[in-house]
């Protein structure tokens, strides 16, 4: 039986790649959440092909009481949804014991992001005289600069940057291209970072990516994390930053300076305006907390 299960999740997994186009973060959430049921249903000798719905209620109720949050317990629901649609398309079962059961809501909690001064605060400390800073320098330009998301930036290839131009070519969710123009900020230190540090990074070797390791690989997204860590602890900083901040930073000071939502949309790549949207919020908070601090009678 276990084996059985193992290849109608794997089977599932080709078909949110191939049919879908879904990205491997999205695959790999799904995939988490499906082996976590699975689990479950060892427990209760349930076989996988025979759940009903109040099976996977059954099973909400545990991870509640676990303290699972309720944006995890939605994700699971989404993810047994289109496994049990895959599921019956494929004739493996009759019904899907997922599609009437409700997704509990979550509460939208507003991201934070870094003002101007923490953003020059946090490049201020980061040297331009030693290879290895100098390439974490240019990443979190290109990152604040542009809005890319963690993993696009890993994967930018040297043929992915115009610089005469200031665009890169982003490979963004489930593949969709885009392109995303950059800073003369960000040019001038990519500029310094590609004459003067990355073929020391490389040595005599040869990588199509942009940002590259010491073993001449691509800058991985648990790399970028603990070096951001590294800096942030030579700041005042307090507050929680990761490399998606720079995102949200660079949406937050677009709509700030009145951006129209729609070209926010475009150069993040959202296909959802409501996604979008979060950031119109973010810039309200920034104007109510201005006008409480400052004004007379706030």
């Amino acid at each position: 039986m276990v084996q059985n299960q193992a290849k109608l999740i794997k089977s599932f997994q080709d078909h949110l790649l191939v049919e879908r186009g879904l990205s491997e973060n999205s695959i790999y959430s799904y995939t988490y959440d499906i082996k976590k049921f699975q689990g479950f249903l060892d427990e209760q000798s349930t076989d996988i092909l025979e759940v009903e719905a109040d099976d996977i209620s059954a099973f909400l109720k545990e991870q509640k009481r676990k303290k699972i949050s309720s944006r995890s317990l939605a994700r699971a629901v989404a993810a047994l949804r289109q496994f049990y649609k895959y599921l019956k398309d494929e004739n493996k079962v009759k019904a899907n014991p997922a599609e009437k059961i409700q997704t509990p809501e979550v509460k939208k909690s507003l991201p934070d992001y870094l003002t101007l001064e923490e953003i020059d605060e946090l490049f201020g400390v980061i040297r331009e005289d030693d290879a290895y800073e100098l390439r974490d320098k240019a990443m979190f330009e290109l990152l604040y600069s542009s809005g890319l998301r963690i993993s696009e930036a890993c994967n930018l290839r040297l043929e992915d940057v115009d610089l005469e131009n200031m665009f890169l070519t982003v490979r963004g969710k489930g593949g969709r291209e885009r392109l995303v123009p950059f800073g003369e900020k960000s040019l001038q230190i990519m500029s310094r970072y590609l004459e003067n540090a990355r073929d020391d990074i490389l040595k005599a070797r040869y990588s199509e990516y942009l940002f590259i390791s010491k073993k001449g690989d691509f800058l991985n997204r648990k790399s970028v994390w603990r070096l951001l860590k590294k800096y942030l602890a030579r700041t005042e900083i307090k507050k929680v930053v990761t490399p998606h901040t720079f995102r949200h930073s660079f949406a937050t000071h677009l709509i700030e300076n009145n951006a129209d939502l729609r070209s926010v949309q475009e150069l993040l790549g959202h296909i959802d305006i409501s996604t979008t949207q979060i950031y119109t919020h973010l810039a309200s908070r920034t104007l109510k907390e201005v006008h409480k601090k400052f004004h007379p009678r706030g």
